[in-house]
């Protein structure tokens, strides 16, 4: 019987919460330490409601699987560890000592510290050329979990020195560093171009930059996005010499409704993007705001093309107390579009059409009466966002260019062929 002790951060210390017990994946199931739950502890997921009773072995696995990686990245890490790739609670104990948000996952064996370890120039070159295999044993060796697919570690950054770290035990880091070549060609000049133009266009996104080792060649490039669930402080803990960040507590969509990540798209008509806004009415702070940001990022994921903004790339951020919860701030913002090996489906129905080629200004309409805007509100704030889009889009591509990456201009113009904004104005 494996016993995992599951704790939250809360004003920078860590509070247990409750344990995990089971033999497997098929009945391990989570329930709270009845100290926190008489406490008034908050839960670590809106699907993870306060209650005495333990909860099934598929509410469990929802939330808690939902913090690791996937693909290659997860595949990897089991044959480093010896064990199945299907063994959640095995992975999740080698890695969930630092994971998205502020939970921090150890079982009674675990002697945890906290530490950073220099990166060296040489060793971040060799990040950015050998790819996915380098990341996913930087992962490993750190005990950090990071959802999504492959390509991507968290990672340390000491802006006085531009030196970075890697996390040990429970130390936090402050960067989500990916890959480029990896993935798709010019990925990481696409991402920022994307970030960009989000933020031209009104967008709450999180700062980031390109690690360039080289000559800016994609395998001597790598993108850096600062995590917006870690926060520093005056006065803070030290850690190394070095100021540590709080943790935030944050969850994706996908573990909020209870949805596992191997059904994070909605193939068939399954109330995703209503479910999204219920939750935001719910329990948000700011219930109007954050329905409002939420539309604006759906619609320009619509307008750059990104298909691959399933529920898992939208999250809710808590405070540092666990007292509120807001919408987090857009992320992996990707034109997918232009790659022809991409699919042209969004990741979750709009006014009940699925493909992009199928979706217009009406798909939209529709689906605002679906999820409770009001209609004329919420394309108002559509024609606003499409009639700024290319010059925002143009603006991006530019500074770009101008920083070095010429790729910026095909990538533009690659977008206003394939995406969205092709059929609107």
């Amino acid at each position: 019987m494996k016993e995992l002790h599951v704790s939250i951060e809360k004003n920078g210390e860590l509070v247990p919460v409750g344990t995990i017990t089971g033999e497997a994946a098929s009945d391990a199931r989570f329930r709270y330490l009845d100290e926190y739950r008489n406490g008034n502890g908050t839960p670590v997921s809106v699907s993870l409601p306060m209650q005495e009773d333990d909860f099934t072995a598929e509410q469990t696995a929802s939330y808690f699987e939902g913090l690791l990686p996937e693909g290659f990245t997860r595949r990897t890490v089991a044959q480093w560890m010896h064990v199945d790739e299907g063994d959640y609670l095995s992975i999740l104990h080698g890695l969930g000592r630092e994971c998205l948000g502020a939970v921090c996952i150890t079982d009674d064996s675990d002697s945890v510290g906290a530490s950073y370890e220099r990166i060296t120039e040489a060793e971040v070159q060799e990040l950015a050329a050998e790819g996915a295999s380098k990341s996913a044993e930087l992962v490993t060796k750190s005990h950090l979990s990071l959802t999504g697919a492959s390509g991507k570690v968290g990672l340390y950054y000491d802006a006085r020195t531009g030196t970075w770290y890697l996390p040990r035990g429970t130390a936090p880091s402050t960067h989500i560093v990916k890959q480029s070549h990896v993935r798709l060609e010019a990925i990481v000049t696409n991402e920022k171009l994307s970030l960009m133009t989000a933020a031209r266009c009104g967008l709450d996104t999180p700062d980031s930059f390109i690690i360039n080792t080289g000559k800016g060649k994609e395998h001597e490039v790598l993108f850096a996005t600062q995590r917006y669930d870690r926060m520093f402080e005056p006065g803070g803990a030290v850690i190394d010499g070095m100021p540590k960040p709080y943790r935030l507590h944050q969850e994706d969509f996908a573990q909020a409704m209870g949805i596992p990540a191997t059904a994070k798209y909605e193939k068939e008509p399954r109330g995703y993007l209503k479910g999204m806004f219920e939750i935001l009415r719910k329990h948000s702070a700011d219930p109007i705001t954050d329905q409002l940001k939420l539309w604006d990022i759906i619609v320009f994921d619509y307008l750059i093309g990104n298909t691959d903004a399933h529920i898992k790339n939208f999250s809710l951020l808590y405070g540092k107390d666990l007292k509120q919860i807001r919408l987090a701030p857009a992320y992996d913002i990707v034109s997918t579009v232009i790659y022809e090996q991409s699919t042209r489906d969004m990741a979750f129905s709009i006014g009940g059409a699925l493909s992009l080629d199928e979706l217009t200004r009406d798909s939209f309409r529709q689906s605002a009466q679906e999820v409770g805007l009001g209609e004329r509100m919420a394309m108002r704030r559509f024609d606003a966002m499409a009639e700024r889009f290319r010059a925002a889009l143009h603006a991006a591509s530019e500074d770009l260019q101008a920083s070095g990456y010429p790729k910026a201009a095909e990538i533009e113009g690659r977008i206003l062929q394939t995406a969205g904004i092709r059929s609107v104005l």
